[in-house]
């Protein structure tokens, strides 16, 4: 009877607490609601939204018949769009819904049997992107196409279409990078293996109506959210450094309220911290924990985006074949290694249903992530990438890749003679 007597005054001293003070709860509450449902609005869902008034355009990348050099070309072109991040003014954040900064879509896409390298932009950064790409491959052609989604029914699936989609999410923390292109290398003769080959031989062994969809949507972040709160407590923990997780708001309150019933039996006691000597890092670190710290580290100090890594495999039904699906995802697996982080097929997202209304479910699922995919949408689980991660799963294949899916130009593209006459 204490205890229920006990329980019950406590939940008394709480309501009378919100008779009292309501009048400063609710308008937060309803201030955080509100901003909530205007951020979506204004800077993407809404007619007149910030994203809406965009005027975007799609680029085939054509890659030229020799690249000599790995992906580091690449790095450096993802470096450059980063140039786009800008300071918005107040009007433009709370009136017009600037809350996002500019996005670009890099796609990569099998078409029955042919690969093709797409980039979607705003038109105003055209000249920008065009500038990076023959900078860094005076070879390639820039053709600018029509949006290649606009080809298939508005709603899959359909009487005739079928698809499996998923996200991506890392396994471990974003800090901590995946396989990158320097480890791709052949330890006889010290010679990079290109890991786009394996997902050209994928797509190269497609068949007549079967595609495959790959897009990374991305938002480059500031330059200070490099050393977020977040990413720096996974570099401590890798130096053996004691974190103490932020609890938040929700937190503190949930543990005060979790140590009220103790409080009535006994006087609080707040431990001492306790302090831990540390050796020297060379000590206390084993040769593969030096090499995720030293990787990590390397990592942050690159440019990071905000990442939608989605992929999607449609076919028509009669020809629709699910091993497509395995051995494309098996192929992006190669990224990924033990001692490091893993990129994996988010559960939440992927076209599948169980248990009650499992056809319902999973149409609803595939018809979501296929209007999400078509719009460049990111809501939902998004990883970080930084600039030598992104170079490592989205580049022009080298001379090694041999695969015929691959469009590439048809000669090697000379300068003009110095002596040609001028009218």
């Amino acid at each position: 009877m204490n205890n229920a007597s006990d329980i019950s005054s406590i939940f008394g001293v709480f309501i009378q607490f919100f008779q009292l003070f309501w009048w400063i709860i609710l308008p937060v509450f309803l201030y955080k609601l509100f901003t909530f449902l205007w951020i979506d609005f204004s800077g993407w869902y809404g007619a007149n939204s910030w994203t809406a008034l965009k005027k975007w355009t799609f680029l085939e990348i054509i890659p030229p018949r020799e690249i000599e050099r790995g992906p580091k070309m690449m790095e450096n072109i993802f470096t450059a769009m980063t140039g786009v991040l800008t300071t918005y003014n107040t009007f433009d954040v709370y009136l017009k819904g600037a809350w996002y900064h500019d996005r670009f879509s890099l796609e990569m896409v099998g078409e029955e049997g042919k690969m093709h390298f797409y980039i979607r932009t705003q038109k105003n950064y055209r000249a920008m992107i065009e500038a990076h790409i023959y900078a860094q491959y005076p070879d390639a052609k820039v053709l600018e196409v029509g949006d290649y989604t606009e080809n298939f029914p508005r709603v899959v699936p359909n009487k005739f279409w079928d698809l499996w989609g998923t996200d991506f999410e890392f396994v471990g923390k974003d800090a901590i990078p995946i396989k990158t292109y320097e480890k791709f290398e052949e330890t006889v003769t010290g010679e990079m293996i290109d890991p786009i080959s394996a997902l050209a031989e994928v797509i190269g062994a497609l068949g007549p109506g079967q595609h495959i969809w790959l897009q990374y949507v991305l938002q480059p972040l500031p330059e200070p959210d490099n050393k977020s709160d977040e990413h720096i407590s996974v570099v401590k923990k890798l130096k053996g450094e004691t974190v103490v997780e932020p609890m938040g708001l929700a937190g503190h309150l949930m543990d005060v309220i979790a140590n009220i019933p103790a409080a009535f039996s006994a006087p609080v006691v707040f431990g001492a911290a306790e302090k831990k000597e540390l050796g020297p890092l060379e000590f206390r670190l084993s040769p593969t924990e030096k090499d995720i710290l030293k990787a990590t580290e390397e990592n942050l100090g690159k440019n990071l985006f905000r990442t939608k890594m989605r992929f999607i495999y449609i076919g028509r039904k009669e020809n629709f074949d699910r091993s497509n699906v395995s051995s494309f995802i098996g192929a992006l697996k190669q990224f990924n290694d033990i001692n490091y982080n893993n990129l994996k097929p988010e559960d939440v997202s992927k076209t599948y249903g169980s248990i009650f209304f499992i056809k319902q479910r999973v149409d609803f699922r595939k018809r979501k992530i296929y209007a999400r995919y078509k719009k460049r949408n990111v809501d939902g689980k998004k990883i970080i990438f930084s600039t030598k991660e992104l170079a490592t799963v989205f580049h022009f294949p080298d001379l090694s890749v041999k695969a015929p899916s691959i469009t590439r130009t048809e000669s090697k593209l000379g300068s003009a003679p110095s002596n040609l006459p001028v009218g």
